[in-house]
């Protein structure tokens, strides 16, 4: 993937994670528009100096701001670091923007692990097939 669209989202006790993760990858993420969800997009720019489009936080419609990006097909890969081990009082967003992930075809990572091979295959150009997705219904079915 030459450029495209990189969504960044951190729970609260993974935004630690967030900033090591984009800091190492910063190069890989130079080369593309992002977007995150509110205080995970400032932990962004300070760590990057990157350009990072902020919406809302989570609990306040930032998760339903990226899931209404990947319906209009503008995203192409979603970083979400989650923590599983503590209750969030947002987690149908959570879910719905997992699902239209699912739906639209969107390499959605969870973890760190998942992260770094995503950020790694997107160098590797592994992440082109996205590029053949027009936005019509068509495009979701099957390759």
């Amino acid at each position: 993937m030459a450029s495209g669209e990189i969504a960044l989202i951190a729970h609260d006790e993974k935004k630690p994670l967030m900033k090591k993760l984009v800091t190492a990858y910063r190069e890989i993420l130079a080369g593309h528009d992002l977007y995150a969800t509110g205080h995970t997009g400032q932990i962004v720019q300070a760590a990057t100096g990157l350009p990072v489009h902020c919406f809302n936080s989570g609990p306040l419609g930032g998760d339903q701001e990226v899931g209404a990006l990947i319906a209009k097909n503008q995203l192409d890969l979603i970083i979400f670091l989650r923590d599983p081990l503590t209750a969030q009082p947002h987690e149908p967003d959570v879910n719905a923007l997992i699902r239209l992930a699912d739906v639209y075809n969107v390499p959605l990572a969870t973890n760190l692990g998942t992260a770094e091979m995503l950020l790694r295959g997107v160098r590797a150009g592994f992440a082109d097939f996205r590029q053949l997705y027009s936005g019509d219904e068509s495009a979701h079915q099957p390759l």
